[in-house]
């Protein structure tokens, strides 16, 4: 096979794996969007969210992922649009921004149990 083709079909399957990420990744944004508008009261728009920037960052373990920032709107009145923002690190949602409030979303617990 041409060294051609084969970056080429390397490319493609970068961009469709990329791509696949990000839909991941906006589904994740969506559903946190929606719960924090559902707690605090407010009408999530559009059921959907934006992406405004894809940045590399690394995360606690020094592994580098893709950092993710959507914004959605929402409603506290039913009558305005208000913005919010939701910033993902690979698939786990970082921060999540709805009114002036910057929610930070808490990791899973870790275990540092050790067992003798």
């Amino acid at each position: 096979m041409p060294i051609y083709e084969t970056i080429f079909l390397l490319l493609l399957g970068a961009a469709v794996w990329f791509w696949l990420d990000t839909l991941k990744a906006r589904e994740a944004g969506v559903a946190a969007a929606r719960q924090a508008c559902d707690d605090d009261g407010l009408q999530f728009l559009d059921d959907t969210v934006l992406g405004r920037s894809v940045r590399l960052a690394r995360d606690d373990d020094g592994q580098l992922r893709l950092r993710r920032v959507f914004a959605f709107e929402y409603s506290d009145t039913g009558d305005n649009r208000r913005n919010g923002t939701v910033t993902l690190l690979g698939q786990q949602v970082e921060y999540l921004q709805i009114r002036p409030q910057l929610y930070v979303v808490p990791k899973a617990p870790e275990s540092h149990e050790t067992l003798h």
